[in-house]
């Protein structure tokens, strides 16, 4: 998760929303991404579509199901359908979104067989994304 939290500082430096994944495959990481969404001007560049992505690359097949994702925010609707549909192994992430966190509109879409942890270094992701949304705050006034 420290590793994912090092992705989010990257998307934050950025003025992307804070969000970073990291896969990893047989203790080894095959993949590190961040939110890109402002720097592609594409909705769909959140942090984990990325990071499945490269991963999906890396191994050579679309399914995930010997793979850990450590992201430090809980994924939305979008990215559990695309979790699930790669047949994810694991999932590990920190902080909860309450307004826009799959389990709160979607609880069903992981693979039946995706493992999940949450809360993982959940203070040091809330914070992140806090700080962000503050700074926005800030420069508007």
């Amino acid at each position: 998760m420290k590793l994912a939290l090092q992705e989010a500082q990257q998307a934050y430096d950025a003025g992307e929303v804070p969000v970073g994944a990291v896969v990893v495959c047989k203790d080894r990481i095959i993949a590190r991404a961040h939110n890109l969404t402002e720097t592609l001007t594409d909705v769909t560049a959140h942090a984990e579509m990325q990071a499945i992505t490269a991963a999906s690359s890396v191994l050579g097949g679309k399914y995930l199901n010997e793979c850990t994702l450590y992201v430090t925010v809980e994924p939305c609707v979008m990215c559990a359908g695309a979790i699930g549909w790669s047949q994810l192994g694991k999932l590990v992430y920190g902080a909860t979104d309450e307004k826009r966190g799959y389990t709160q509109f979607a609880p069903k879409a992981l693979h039946p067989k995706t493992t999940v942890v949450s809360g993982v270094m959940a203070k040091e992701c809330a914070e992140l994304m806090k700080d962000f949304f503050a700074s926005k705050r800030t420069r508007l006034s």
